[in-house]
């Protein structure tokens, strides 16, 4: 049997992301392998190995300058050189950066090394580190050791076309949304499943998705409510996630004393019943390759609060399926949440909006997209 190993930085990327392309290598007579750490005191590993026929628990650091990298590079390398790949799929930028220096003898050997860029580190206006860093090592590794780079927004592949990062860069839209999963509810299910979770029909509430953490900026909208308070009464917005800045957050609902309106449930397995009892959805992120949260929002019907990057800004139409507010401006973030919270016609109308621009990032057509790549790219040359 033809076998594929897919690496990235921590198991659950693949949980969140890639069971199409997963299936897509099943169908295809693919024995599927996965390299990654073990995250599973966040998210249990049992999602992930029922998909999968093998699973390796490397303890990649997400920092290309840890030192752990060096032992997590040994023993991908070991594995790579020892397990006779047809296909290797790499995400993520330092773990992508390692497995294709790890893959350069067994690719002289005809294995085929696919790199999904979920959204580089270099794009404009970041800093001039990341650049310094990364830019120069994709160079390397796109050009000398990679058999196509896949970007999954069109900065991105602009980027990459550009600056010819790879011979061959592809484009698929996003990473594929259940769009089975992902729906609107009416209001007799929703009121009920509200009361189930906790919160009353008059409730309006905003449903923020994400590891908490600097990058995702959740500060911004807990800053947010405390200008809300007063003229917002029964808004509220649930966090659905854990990562290093849960305590911090928390810290900070504490010290404005929104208790009452900000929420931080945890790792949830249950957005899409979160999402059908929520009114919107927010996303502050500084960096963003193409939103998943976001993108289930979309086909749940929901309008959008997000910051200006190159996955929302492909995302949500302004004022029209959503409202763009600045990273560092909480009163605008409030004033935006306002809108939509005095007014059920314009959340309503939003969300029409954002289910029409939905429909190309649904899961069966992002495996259309990754077929046709792949049988360019490694099928044709393996033989189905």
């Amino acid at each position: 049997m033809k076998k594929a190993l897919l690496t990235a930085s921590v198991h659950n990327h693949f949980t969140s992301f890639h069971f199409p392309l997963i299936d897509l290598l099943h169908e295809n007579s693919y024995e599927v392998h996965i390299a990654a750490k073990d995250m599973s005191a966040n998210e249990p590993l049992e999602r992930l190995t029922q998909r999968t026929d093998e699973f390796y628990d490397i303890d990649f650091a997400r920092s290309p300058l840890s030192s752990k990298n060096l032992a997590a590079y040994k023993q991908l390398k070991k594995l790579i050189d020892s397990g006779e790949y047809d296909v290797i799929h790499c995400n993520t930028p330092v773990v992508g950066i390692l497995t294709r220096l790890a893959a350069r003898k067994a690719r002289k050997k005809g294995t085929k090394v696919i790199y999904t860029a979920h959204g580089f580190h270099f794009y404009q206006g970041a800093s001039k580190l990341n650049w310094l860093i990364f830019y120069p090592i994709e160079k390397v590794c796109g050009s000398l050791f990679t058999d196509c780079l896949i970007t999954i927004c069109d900065e991105d592949e602009a980027r990459a076309k550009r600056l010819k990062l790879c011979k061959t860069v592809r484009r698929i839209h996003g990473v594929g949304v259940n769009a089975q999963r992902f729906t609107d509810t009416d209001e007799q299910t929703k009121n009920k499943l509200r009361k189930e979770y906790g919160y009353s029909e008059n409730d309006v509430l905003c449903l923020c998705t994400g590891e908490l953490n600097a990058n995702k900026n959740q500060k911004l909208l807990i800053n947010s409510l405390s200008y809300l308070k007063e003229v917002c009464p029964e808004f509220k917005i649930l966090f659905a996630g854990t990562g290093e800045s849960e305590a911090e957050l928390k810290a900070l609902v504490n010290q404005l004393g929104v208790e009452n309106s900000a929420h931080l449930l945890g790792y949830r397995t249950d957005v899409d019943k979160l999402l059908k009892i929520c009114d919107f959805v927010a996303s502050a992120s500084y960096r963003e390759g193409l939103g998943v949260n976001i993108i289930e929002g979309m086909f749940s019907h929901r309008a959008a609060v997000v910051t200006h990057n190159r996955g929302h800004n492909e995302l949500v139409a302004e004022n029209e399926s959503g409202f763009f507010v600045p990273w560092d401006n909480p009163q605008e973030c409030a004033s935006a949440f306002e809108k939509l919270y005095k007014s059920k016609e314009l959340r309503l109308a939003m969300g029409e909006k954002a289910f029409e621009r939905a429909q190309k990032y649904s899961s069966e057509k992002v495996k259309i997209e990754l077929e046709e790549i792949y049988n360019d790219i490694v099928f044709k040359q393996k033989g189905k």
